[in-house]
């Protein structure tokens, strides 16, 4: 069961992540888009999801009979959605065809996520206690992003074409297809009866509080992921350790899950992950001070600020998931709004930074001013730190309930 867990959290964090740190330089390179479009097309998605991923949330609560066929859905529906985006691109771009495939693979993933995180309840009780099973999934999703993020590079290396997202497309459909074998038994266990989720027993039950810590505390990662290979290329002068950097970050984070789990059993959940942004905050520091070609310390920099990802990703659902199991309520819809918060996190980065880099002066991949790299420096790094510091704060807040294995 657990290796279960893990396979369908490795598919669903292809569409996490990874697409957001590909799709700036994809978009700008591949299709010819400018980074102010690229945000306005994100923006559009983010509205779409607002309506549809508590719609989701509702569809699963209300027929949970149904649960292998919405797990194949949501499967397929990403496998085809990769293909459309990165392989069969139509001739000149295909602005609308781009949108399309985004717009399936964003609704694919979300109905594949909020599935998979209100079955937490009911899969804690074969894999000892929802923090075990968050390390087992956080694990799984923390292997999808490795694949997803190198794949392209990696891909090239071996021989495909141009800069690997063709073949990369083909790639992550196959991982769709094989999570879906691999999953089945998962849909399968029986969930406790639940009541129906309203606002006042979300907000009763400590569900509104952690949703709001979720959303802030996510949008520093969600910015850098943005902005990490900008950074790397135009800030740092280091293109060719793009590729090692991002595998650096995130192997950091798949080490310190272990970690992280076993501090929040013995030491507390909300104490072990304000820890936890305390080190990310040290990090955005240290890459705000960073000159160009300082590649040994950006790398202390990717082990940091991975290793504090690492608690983000197993903590933050654990306790949504025990929120909501303590209150009796029903866990899809629940996590319908916790997918869009994550989805709202990242996509504010690309809608709101995006645009201000173009307007700075900032184009990617060429000889830009020094007001530009601030401008660049100032959006990946010190603004993460301020964020961060905010999230703190709300993270204070949580009732010192604990979280046992």
């Amino acid at each position: 069961m657990k290796w279960r867990v893990s396979t369908y959290a490795l598919m669903l964090a292809a569409a996490g992540l990874p697409l957001y740190i590909h799709l700036p330089r994809y978009a700008t390179g591949e299709l010819e888009m400018s980074l102010a479009t690229l945000g306005v097309i994100l923006a559009g998605i983010r509205v779409m999801d607002f309506a549809q991923d508590p719609a989701l949330g509702w569809l699963v609560d209300r027929y949970p009979r149904y649960k292998s066929a919405f797990a194949t859905a949501a499967a397929l529906g990403m496998a085809w959605g990769f293909v459309m985006l990165y392989t069969l691109r139509p001739e000149g771009g295909g602005l609308w065809w781009f949108i399309a495939a985004l717009a399936l693979v964003f609704t694919s993933y979300s109905l594949g996520t909020i599935l998979f995180y209100g079955q937490s309840a009911a899969l804690a009780a074969q894999t000892d206690g929802l923090i075990h099973l968050a390390g087992y999934r956080e694990a799984g999703t923390l292997g999808g992003i490795i694949l997803a993020a190198s794949a392209p590079a990696v891909l090239v290396m071996l021989g495909a074409t141009g800069s690997g997202y063709a073949a990369f497309g083909v790639l992550l459909a196959g991982v769709c297809l094989i999570a879906l074998w691999v999953s089945r038994p998962l849909w399968r266990v029986s969930a406790p009866a639940q009541s129906p989720l309203s606002l006042a027993e979300l907000r009763a039950s400590g569900g509104l509080g952690l949703l709001a810590l979720a959303f802030v505390n996510a949008l520093p990662v969600a910015i850098t992921s943005t902005l990490f290979l900008f950074f790397v290329e135009d800030r740092l002068g280091l293109p060719d350790l793009a590729g090692p950097f991002l595998i650096l970050f995130f192997v950091a984070a798949g080490l310190s899950v272990p970690v992280w789990t076993r501090a929040a059993t013995q030491h507390g959940a909300a104490r072990t992950l304000i820890a936890a942004m305390c080190l990310a905050i040290l990090a955005f520091i240290g890459a705000a001070l960073l000159p160009a070609g300082a590649a040994i310390g950006f790398a202390l920099i990717c082990l940091g600020s991975g290793a504090a990802l690492g608690a983000d990703m197993v903590i933050l659902p654990a306790l949504f998931a025990g929120a909501l199991d303590r209150a009796g309520l029903q866990a899809g819809r629940a996590f319908g709004l916790w997918s869009f918060a994550a989805k709202l996190a990242l996509a504010s980065a690309a809608i709101l930074l995006l645009p201000l880099l173009e307007m700075s002066g900032y184009r990617p991949g060429t000889d830009n001013s020094e007001a530009a790299l601030m401008a660049l420096t100032l959006g990946y790094a010190v603004l993460p730190c301020l964020i961060k510091c905010a999230a703190i704060a709300l993270a204070l807040q949580l009732p010192r309930e604990e979280v046992h294995a």
